[in-house]
């Protein structure tokens, strides 16, 4: 997992061949922008464009992919996103393949916490499991986009 500013994104492009096209879509990505998936590079570089309201942390559920990692972005709002490592949670849905991703318990151990708020970027590897959408202080209106990456 990575979590750092934006500005700060062209000292991670070399960590993966992706992320500097990833990066370059993010710093010219207009919050205008329609809900939906928008391909960057084909079908193996995807943007997701969401907008949704952040919910209770009961209410949240974990997850992690196997095939892709995730580079997410909040554009407006603010969100807590819960990181553990995927062999520290117990499996409630198995992993879906044609989604790529499994659902988890809330962890027992104890776990990072991210602020997402604008300005900053996190990267979920497959070994990353995480918890997106969940409200800071209250409910909050987000934008968000998630860059899917083949890992």
């Amino acid at each position: 997992m990575i979590h750092d500013l934006l500005a700060h994104a062209a000292a991670y492009e070399s960590l993966h061949p992706d992320f500097p096209k990833a990066f370059a879509w993010l710093r010219a990505f207009d919050p205008t922008t329609p809900d939906g998936k928008y391909e960057i590079d084909g079908p193996r570089l995807t943007a997701g464009v969401q907008r949704y309201e952040s919910k209770p942390d009961a209410e949240k559920k974990w997850e992690a992919h196997e095939v892709h990692g995730d580079i997410q972005v909040v554009f407006a709002g603010e969100e807590t996103c819960g990181h553990a490592a995927v062999g520290d949670l117990t499996v409630t849905e198995p992993y879906d393949a044609a989604k790529d991703v499994a659902k988890y318990a809330h962890p027992t151990k104890p776990t990072t916490r991210l602020h997402l708020r604008p300005g900053f970027f996190t990267v979920f590897l497959p070994q990353d499991g995480h918890q997106p959408g969940v409200q800071v202080r209250g409910p909050s209106a987000v934008l968000k986009v998630v860059i899917k990456f083949r890992a």
